[in-house]
């Protein structure tokens, strides 16, 4: 029997602060196997959590900062080639929207981020070319246009945190 295709799901914060009239979006600068990249908090959802607990993981680690998701701007696919290590991956990414806290200044990055960057949409469009995907981009212009879904648009079930749970 063929290898069954398997996603990597991801999660992604799209984080706002104005500064007079301008949008700011918060974003994280790391290493990755294509060298240093641009990239919307984000991370892999793990075991036993809802994408919603994974993207407030993924912003504590990535960030420092507590981040308390309230909508989904979307839901996005897209697939990656890496030759370097032979790869051909797609992902499914869960982008949410939220309000973040202040920074935790004892808090240890990430291994990998270097540093979190706030821009604005032209110099998001700007460094396009350092974009970890082009969902980084799309993302924030989705949330812009004022694409909103409630977070009861995704369901976890209980079977998630225990499989053992009988139906």
């Amino acid at each position: 029997m063929a290898d069954r295709w398997k996603p990597s799901v991801t999660v992604a914060a799209i984080i706002e602060r104005r500064v007079g009239d301008t949008p700011q979006f918060l974003l994280v600068e790391e290493h990755t196997p294509e060298g240093l990249k641009l990239n919307n908090p984000a991370g892999h959802l793990d075991p036993e959590e809802s994408p919603q607990e994974g993207v407030i993981r993924e912003v504590l680690e990535e960030t420092g900062c507590v981040f308390t998701p309230d909508r989904l701007i979307g839901i996005y696919l897209s697939r990656f080639k890496r030759p370097a290590r032979d790869e051909d991956v797609t992902f499914v990414r869960f982008a949410f929207g939220g309000r973040v806290g202040a920074p935790d200044p004892a808090r240890r990055l990430d291994d990998g981020i270097v540093r979190t960057v706030w821009m604005t949409l032209d110099q998001l469009r700007a460094s396009r070319a350092r974009h970890r995907s082009p969902h980084v981009l799309g993302c924030v212009e989705d949330y812009l246009a004022g694409r909103r879904l409630p977070l009861d648009a995704i369901t976890t079930d209980r079977t998630v945190y225990d499989p053992e749970i009988k139906r």
